[in-house]
């Protein structure tokens, strides 16, 4: 029976040419002292990065040397993520002997290449290789440093040459006839080989017969293969890869609605494609690849295209409330990714050149953060900052790369329930912000407001930078995962500039939370979580995007709650008691816009009909929990004959119970003060969601 490895032999057996690179990594594998410890192989999407460091690691197993694959693309770029990444591979940072690190899609962790350079390389043991393989070359720091000059080798990868791509031809059983016109259009690209093989295999010679020639042949080659996938599901599952970052089976899952014995052989199907690629965990297309797919997806239906894009949208939504801290971080840039096209979006932020990562402050950075903020925005800010280095209130995060990592920018925000009377007096802006709070729907027990008090990229400041997408970026975060969040205040340099932006992201302008204090005027965008959820918001914005819409108009109703302060709630909910039978009444109830009811419910979609229903039964079903506790079971009973199964009147419910009316009246307040506070705490809980 063949097994899995000759399969896998097979394939790099069909792999042609890369001679030169190969034998370039095998002398220094062999080499007593190799004469590079990092090789930087490069080239534009589909050149075939990937293929060569699949043939470094077989050349490694033959030679029985360890090695560990990482790709960029499934890692987090921080110093920590890519450590985490090591030791989950299995790599030795303290080995002994030869082994060689495979780095692949390197470009999507370049924040990372200044301190790869300086701190981890070098501390890896001497016989270590390190290959790193991206669209371009590593940066020129390392060549310019005296000491990397002789220990870094730049390998460009090229398209095949006519003999090897004639062979791969050869190879792959196209017949010779096709030959010419094969070599003539693709010029040796090899994703553009691999396409024209699978389309031989699936249609022969009738695949090449189109009737012009098109400019794009990868477009021109996907657009057939998609034309002849063996079902409508399978294309589905091809276009469904295409629009997420990383295709695993339970997503594919979601996406296409199918049971688990529908989608494993989609997945293997997916997984046997040659423009499909492995990863982490999961596969995904080729990018070149990707890009035809969505267009073409986008062009022919853009119906099918908003539909997986809402069930992705669900589905990341749904596992980053349950996820771990670490696995959160990655679940958002899979939610990220869907909006990478979004031309909003696009306007203010740089996403893929970001040159920083997100780190601890050290103590002895203040000064130099202190003189960003004096810089930027006056001597009198930086007093400021000053006052709220250190201050319990305030969390920070420093924004490293460069060399040797040192800070490119910096976010500092507050809690601004910690912060004290003598605080407010010494900040305007923070004291304007609270008044705000304080004036229009006060912060309720547990629950907090954040002010990202100073934000800046140390040389551009609030202009759209790296820096600058990873402060807006850090923010999105800080909103999903932090519980019972209430309010955001967010200040900008040239808010007109900024408004549609943040109109855009269902932030509005708040001029009362504003103040020229500092002689610095800064716009201030605030949000009203309680009003408006996270989970809510990312829908909204989802929409926005599938709708195309470029405004603050939501595409559909978005749902908003009620902030009831504590007091309102309860004689909300003495109401309902009091009405609990009547459906229609209880559908006027304020309650009906609670956290705890609309969560409940279906959303925006909900009728007052369908809420005062959910209402009723949370309410008795609240009610019966009390039942069984000792302590609590009299004071169930007499909520049970007043208002669950009522009585026609109060004194006919303290004859059932057998207690005098005064002592039964004693019970009913008892047990109205358990199921209010209960209801209370479960309307402040759902805001952990």
């Amino acid at each position: 029976m063949a097994r899995i490895a000759d399969r896998l032999a097979a394939t790099r057996r069909r792999v042609v040419g890369r001679e030169s690179e190969r034998a370039l990594l095998h002398a220094a594998l062999v080499a007593p002292e190799p004469s590079f410890c990092v090789l930087s192989v490069f080239g534009p999407g589909g050149v075939g990065k990937t293929t060569l460091l699949n043939t470094y690691a077989a050349l490694c197993t033959e030679l029985a040397v360890p090695c560990v694959a990482l790709s960029g693309q499934e890692l987090e770029p921080t110093p920590e993520g890519f450590r985490f990444a090591l030791q989950r591979a299995g790599f030795q940072e303290n080995a002994i002997g030869r082994q060689v690190l495979l780095v692949d899609s390197y470009e999507t962790i370049q924040p990372l290449e200044s301190w790869l350079r300086s701190t981890l390389i070098p501390e890896l043991p001497g016989e270590t290789l390190v290959v790193l393989a991206g669209r371009k070359p590593v940066a020129p720091a390392w060549r310019a440093d005296p000491d990397w000059q002789g220990l870094v080798r730049v390998l460009p990868l090229r398209n095949l040459s006519p003999d090897e791509s004639r062979e791969f031809l050869e190879r792959s059983g196209i017949p010779p006839g096709l030959h010419p016109e094969l070599l003539a259009s693709t010029h040796g690209y090899p994703l553009a080989l691999t396409l024209a093989r699978d389309l031989y295999e699936q249609q022969g010679e009738a695949a090449f017969r189109a009737p012009e020639p098109s400019p794009d042949l990868v477009q021109q080659l996907i657009e057939r293969l998609l034309d002849d996938t063996p079902t409508s599901l399978h294309r589905a599952a091809l276009e469904a890869s295409a629009l997420v970052r990383v295709t695993t089976e339970p997503i594919l899952s979601r996406l296409l609605e199918c049971d688990e014995s529908e989608t494993r052989p989609l997945f293997d199907w997916l997984c046997s494609l040659s423009l499909i690629e492995s990863a982490q965990p999961g596969v995904s297309p080729h990018p070149v690849a990707r890009d035809a797919l969505l267009a073409d997806l986008r062009w022919r239906n853009p119906d099918r295209w908003a539909q997986l894009h809402r069930r992705a949208r669900r589905y990341y939504g749904e596992r980053i409330a349950e996820a771990s801290e670490r696995e959160q971080q990655r679940l958002l840039w899979d939610y990220v990714f869907l909006h990478r096209d979004n031309p909003v979006i696009q306007s203010a932020f740089t996403w893929q050149d970001a040159g920083a990562y997100a780190d601890s402050p050290r103590p002895d950075e203040a000064p130099l953060l202190e003189s960003w903020v004096e810089k930027h925005e006056g001597p009198l800010a930086a007093q400021r900052f000053r006052h709220w280095w250190g201050h319990p209130a305030q969390t920070t995060l420093v924004f490293r790369g460069g060399e040797g990592n040192a800070p490119l920018g910096f976010v500092l925000w507050l809690a601004l329930e910690r912060v004290l009377p003598e605080d407010r007096a010494l900040d305007p802006l923070v004291d304007s912000a609270l008044a705000f709070v304080e004036s229009s729907a006060p912060l309720r027990p547990g629950e907090t407001a954040t002010y990202f008090r100073f934000w800046m990229a140390a040389d551009t400041y609030h202009t759209v930078s790296p820096v600058q997408s990873l402060v807006m970026v850090n923010t999105v975060r800080h909103y999903l995962v932090t519980p019972r969040l209430a309010y955001s205040f967010f200040p900008i340099r040239d808010p007109a500039r900024w408004e549609p932006v943040f109109a855009y992201a269902e932030a509005k302008r708040c001029p009362p939370a504003e103040s020229a204090a500092d002689g610095f005027p800064l716009g201030v965008f605030t949000h009203d979580w309680r009003v408006q959820p996270p989970a809510e918001w990312l829908r909204v914005l989802g929409e926005k995007e599938v709708a195309g819409s470029t405004t603050q108009t939501r595409p559909t109703p978005a749902e908003t709650y009620l902030v009831l302060s504590r007091p309102a709630f309860e004689g909300a909910l003495r109401d309902a008691l009091k009405h609990l039978d009547r459906l229609e009444t209880l559908a006027q109830s304020p309650l009906l816009r609670s956290r705890v009811v609309a969560e409940r419910t279906r959303g925006s979609e909900a009728s007052p009909q369908e809420r005062a229903s959910v209402l009723q039964s949370l309410i008795r079903e609240t009610a019966t929990g009390l039942q069984g506790h000792p302590k609590r079971e009299r004071a169930y009973r007499a909520l049970l004959h007043t208002y669950v199964r009522p009585a026609p009147t109060q004194e006919k419910a303290a004859e059932l119970l057998d207690l005098p009316f005064s002592t039964y009246r004693r019970h009913l307040a008892e047990g109205i003060a358990l199921l209010t506070e209960t209801l209370w705490l479960q309307e402040l809980g759902e805001a952990l969601k």
